[in-house]
């Protein structure tokens, strides 16, 4: 205890600590590069890159052109730290960004920017994905944009044609989710289409494999009371090629609920709630059967094989057994179907909610079903496997 009073003391006595000024520099120098995004300023721009050791002007930035299309609100960097050796830096920043007319909170994505000093002024070098980050989309390409009633569709290595075949998806999934969920959400989404699978896993910082199959994935942060964090539908055109119609409608409705539950979405709700929840949204009105929607479980069923328990989220992981992954999510459709059947959607739309509200996964579903639905958890599980074997047995 001594010892770190006087170590204490020491610390509190010495001269203060000088900040490294290349942070100060870093983030003005950032702050023009940003400044000038928005502005499409491209002397402005270009000022901000390495000239090189000759002077001059520097050679054309590729990310500058392919951003024009991209609908911007706001674009910013700010400065977390620098590895500085000599005329050189290596800078972590933060960017955020906000697309006009969709984003209400800014996607923040870490960076690893490059800076070369010359003649007593920082210069832009080099701006990439920080170790682990995920790439942005104009990384990955020329950005083609389109706007639907409802949507902005971005793709790259598309035709304009595809993208449109996304924005009516869109377009059609918007309506119908708030006709179940309700109108308390940004009711308008924003779709990214990249190249392919593996440009897909690039935009989510993940491997390739884990997402095979898998035809979109949508991003942003569960819960809060803040702004309505920017969400983001990403596209797996691979997987895409290969639905029909009705299945392409049924993910992008799907995708788009779970950017309008998002806020209600937290920690206590469980992965076969709100992935069967998403299903029966993206399923309702269309008449589909439980053996035409089902078909793993009802294979389960047949075998004698009737689920014990309604999933755990580890049986939603994209990289383990397939059928396991399809079981999992037509459990969780299976059950949200049996409580709009016996008690009504409006009742199951107030469970979710409750399930969520709850703040913590200990006791979320029991307490949420006896306030809502009026039984026990125990009750709920016997009466959903009663329900597969009569729907599927």
């Amino acid at each position: 205890m001594v010892v770190v009073a006087v170590l204490a003391g020491l610390a509190g006595c010495g001269a203060p600590v000088r900040a490294d000024p290349v942070l100060a520099d870093a983030q003005r120098v950032l702050d023009r590069r940003a400044a000038a995004v928005l502005a499409r300023d491209t002397t402005g721009y270009r000022a901000t890159l390495d000239p090189g050791p000759r002077g001059g002007t520097p050679p054309a930035d590729p990310l500058y052109d392919r951003l024009a299309r991209v609908p911007l609100h706001s674009w910013s960097y700010t400065v977390k730290d620098a590895d500085r050796s000599g005329d050189r830096a290596t800078v972590r920043a933060e960017l955020g960004y906000r697309i006009a007319g969709y984003d209400r909170a800014p996607v923040v994505a870490d960076r690893a920017v490059e800076l070369r000093e010359r003649d007593g002024r920082w210069y832009v070098a080099g701006d990439r994905p920080a170790r682990d980050a995920p790439r942005q989309l104009w990384e990955q390409g020329p950005v083609d944009t389109v706007r639907g009633t409802h949507s902005l569709i971005l793709g790259v290595g598309h035709d304009r044609a595809r993208l449109k075949e996304f924005a009516g998806l869109a377009d059609r999934a918007v309506p119908q989710v708030s006709g179940v969920w309700g109108n308390g959400w940004a009711r308008r989404v924003v779709v990214l289409v990249p190249r392919s699978l593996e440009a897909m896993a690039e935009l989510l910082g993940a491997p390739a494999s884990g997402y095979r199959g898998i035809a979109a994935v949508t991003t942003g942060e569960t819960g809060g009371s803040g702004p309505t964090p920017a969400d983001r539908i990403i596209v797996n055109p691979d997987a895409y090629d290969v639905l029909g119609d009705f299945g392409a409608q049924v993910v992008l409705t799907h995708e788009a609920t779970h950017v309008a539950t998002r806020r209600q979405t937290s920690e206590a709700t469980p992965l076969w709630l709100s992935e069967g929840y998403a299903d029966w949204v993206g399923y309702h009105g269309t008449g589909r059967t439980a053996r035409q929607a089902a078909p793993e479980l009802e294979r389960a069923v047949g075998d004698g094989r009737v689920p014990g328990r309604l999933p755990e989220d580890a049986d939603f992981g994209f990289s383990g057994d397939a059928d396991r992954l399809a079981r999992a999510y037509e459990s969780g459709w299976l059950a949200c179907r049996m409580i709009e059947e016996r008690w009504g959607g409006a009742e199951l739309t107030a469970f979710y909610r409750a399930v969520g509200a709850h703040g913590q996964r200990s006791g979320a579903v029991d307490t949420a079903l006896r306030d809502v639905l009026g039984l026990s958890e125990d009750d709920f599980t016997a009466r959903w496997r009663t329900y597969l074997r009569r729907e599927l047995g």
